[in-house]
């Protein structure tokens, strides 16, 4: 059998990372596709360096562009290669737009598409991201869950019970696997920082691409690094658009810097005192290591961070934020480990997909309850679920 995995950004290879060694560790054939989505240095190639993952076997290209010309490069030059390669099963991961293409074009293809973190929502149809998590979640055959939440979303939707496996987060076996050689790099002390510093990291369109929003979110992180230290390490495409701001904001302690290769960027969040982040990753890897963090959105689709881990949600409100922050440097945070965040997701990923492609006559997405709202007969208890985690 041959399984085809797919990354396309930054957070896309710290996920497929373990799946494709755990399909080595099986001796099983795996074809693995870079769709170009982050295709520079900075990016792309420090990811596979560091996180031992091998060249890619196929290179798309598709650089950036609109939601709708990205999406659509990436589906052009993935079908070509889906058809050389007639892969088994595609495995996609997270929410980006190579995540939706990449499973669009698998499922058209006849493959068995599996989704990797399947069932976040954020309900906010705003987000670019939420459409792509639907979307990608109704055409794959396997729903590879990283909390109870999203179990209990995908459930609540309709999705059977055979496809929805409850298998633990595989962005924190990345962060298992590579925390210690993180901490050994010291990045803190490289980048000349104080003993006590915070961290920012802003991506997202609704925060970046909105003067207003953004004018506001600095002049707060103005605030508070007055008395924490702030460093940025920024999105290229973010840098001007700060540059754009010198003259409206002061920033402060607030230093931009380039981006950082993962095992730096998660040795300095390891390090810091305050994360202020619109990264759901970011919410993750805080929980784990014990950070307080700050989501400047209005919502997450990891909801889990907040009941069990160290996040808030706070807004994009300059007031809301600043104190917000000062809260969060009074509380003691611990290191949280919810439920399956254990560094075992990939094994247990993979069980569930060697699984499935052993079944000839397994059903196709098509069979989906046809009720999407809750009710007692078809929504599934976490419960009945757990097993998949102690196998």
């Amino acid at each position: 059998m041959n399984v085809l995995c797919v990354a396309g950004a930054r957070p896309n290879f710290v996920k497929i990372a373990p799946i494709v060694h755990a399909l080595a560790r099986r001796e099983v054939t795996t074809t693995l596709v870079h769709t170009g989505q982050h295709y520079d240095q900075a990016m792309s190639q420090v990811f596979f360096d560091e996180l031992g993952l091998r060249a890619p076997d196929h290179f798309l290209g598709a650089g950036s562009g609109t939601q709708a010309e990205q999406t659509s490069a990436v589906m052009t030059a993935f079908e070509a290669v889906v058809g050389e390669v007639e892969p088994d099963a595609v495995v996609v991961v997270g929410d980006v737009n190579s995540t939706v293409a990449a499973a669009m074009v698998a499922a058209k293809a006849g493959a068995l598409v599996v989704h990797v973190e399947a069932g976040l929502r954020s309900r906010d149809w705003a987000m670019p991201e939420e459409i792509n998590r639907v979307v990608t979640d109704r055409l794959s055959d396997l729903l590879l869950a990283p909390s109870a939440d999203a179990v209990n979303n995908l459930a609540a939707e309709g999705y059977r019970t055979d496809q929805i496996h409850l298998v633990g987060n595989v962005m924190i076996d990345t962060l298992v696997a590579n925390l210690e050689s993180a901490r050994s790099r010291r990045v803190a002390s490289r980048l000349e920082l104080a003993d006590r510093y915070g961290v920012v990291t802003l991506h997202r369109p609704s925060n970046v691409d909105h003067p207003e929003t953004l004018a506001g979110i600095v002049t707060a992180l103005a605030t508070i690094s007055n008395d924490l230290p702030l460093v940025f390490p920024a999105h290229p495409r973010t840098v001007p658009l700060l540059d754009g701001l010198k003259e409206q904001c002061d920033p402060g302690q607030l230093r931009v810097i380039e981006p950082l290769g993962y095992l730096d960027f998660l040795g300095l969040v390891d390090g810091s005192t305050l994360v202020l982040t619109d990264s759901g990753g970011v919410q993750e890897e805080t929980t784990v290591v014990g950070v307080p963090c700050l989501t400047l959105r209005e919502s997450t689709e990891r909801p889990i961070t907040v009941t069990q881990g160290t996040n808030q949600v706070v807004g994009t409100d300059p007031e809301h934020i600043v104190e917000a922050a000062t809260r969060a440097l009074a509380i003691d945070h611990r290191p949280c480990q919810p439920d399956g965040w254990d560094g075992a997701a990939a094994a247990r990923s993979v069980e569930v997909i060697l699984a499935a492609l052993s079944e000839p006559d397994r059903p196709r997405p098509t069979d989906l309850v046809p009720d999407f709202h809750a009710t007692e007969d078809n929504r599934t208890s976490t419960p009945d679920l757990e097993a998949d985690l102690h196998r």
